[in-house]
């Protein structure tokens, strides 16, 4: 059975190589969400592949909560934040630097230096967990398997793509992403070994399992246009990678775009300021509070917080 939303997480499994996995195919909902904001394409690419990733991680939830991905760094893109909200909504946004942006700059170069902080929160009721990982000119695939090596010790493979595509008989462009990522559970139970990272010039005595180096072959082999081609299906593409040794393709979590603002909300907020401080907001008689995520304006008379 084909999946018909387009925008969508598929589970699947390679049960010969024990290996499992998760596919991300965004278009309508990161296109809507880039809609928003005039973004340079650089920019857009940056925030569209965060989504696709924080939807892939976010999916991954036994409960209902909330997956952030958030960086900071010292690069032209000073900071991204998506976030998943279960079961299946997602958000972006990005600061960045305009004076600091060149043509054509790659994503390590946007990033720089900084952090990676990845946090599930599962409700006021429950304790957050947090994972931080450098950010030392990498990019944010590089990030995530620094993140699943310190927190799950899980050995995991994860591809991501995004960009602006135009389809026949169009004339606009509209954006798409994409991530697949892989992990080896081998079935006999336990995790495969992870190689240490050695000091230079030394090898580690572990040999990765014959399977996972396998999988990692095949999902090495997957092209970006792949992962964005709206016309592959997700099952099309899964098949194409891992048919030689089956996969399993599980129900497809459907993913939508959401915003947790509001004019009650932020009406709230702008009462919790200090009077000086609401005076300053005011600028030819109104308040106007610009939403970051979706860009949603809210305006309000002074006299209605007096």
């Amino acid at each position: 059975m084909m999946t018909t939303t387009p925008d969508h997480v598929i589970p699947f499994a390679i049960k010969p190589l024990g290996v499992r996995g998760r596919l991300v195919r965004l278009g309508p909902v990161v296109d809507d969400i880039l809609s928003r904001h005039d973004y340079p394409d650089a920019i857009s690419g940056l925030v569209a592949e965060s989504v696709a990733v924080t939807a892939m991680l976010g999916s991954t939830l036994k409960f209902n909560g909330k997956f952030i991905l958030q960086t900071k760094t010292d690069g032209p893109a000073t900071m991204i934040v998506a976030d998943f909200v279960s079961p299946g909504q997602v958000r972006g946004m990005a600061k960045f630097d305009a004076a600091r942006l060149t043509a054509h700059a790659k994503q390590k170069e946007l990033l720089g230096n900084g952090y990676l902080a990845m946090t599930v929160d599962q409700g006021s009721d429950m304790e957050r967990y947090q994972g931080i990982v450098p950010l030392d000119n990498s990019t944010l695939a590089d990030a995530a398997h620094t993140y699943f090596l310190q927190s799950e010790q899980i050995p995991t493979r994860l591809r991501a793509a995004a960009g602006p595509l135009m389809q026949r008989g169009e004339k606009a462009t509209h954006w798409r992403a994409g991530a697949i990522l892989i992990q080896h559970l081998p079935s006999e139970g336990g995790i495969s070994a992870i190689p240490e990272q050695m000091p230079e010039g030394e090898v580690s005595e572990i040999v990765e399992d014959d399977n996972w180096v396998k999988a990692k072959v095949l999902l090495n082999t997957v092209e970006d246009h792949e992962l964005l081609d709206p016309t592959l299906t997700s099952e099309e593409l899964l098949y194409r990678l891992f048919h030689e040794d089956g996969v399993t393709v599980y129900p497809a979590i459907a993913i939508s775009r959401h915003c947790t603002c509001s004019r009650e909300a932020v009406e709230s907020m702008i009462r919790n300021f200090p009077k000086d401080d609401r005076a300053d907001m005011v600028k030819d008689g109104t308040i106007e509070v610009v939403c970051e995520f979706c860009s949603t304006p809210y305006r309000f008379s002074p006299a209605a917080f007096d």
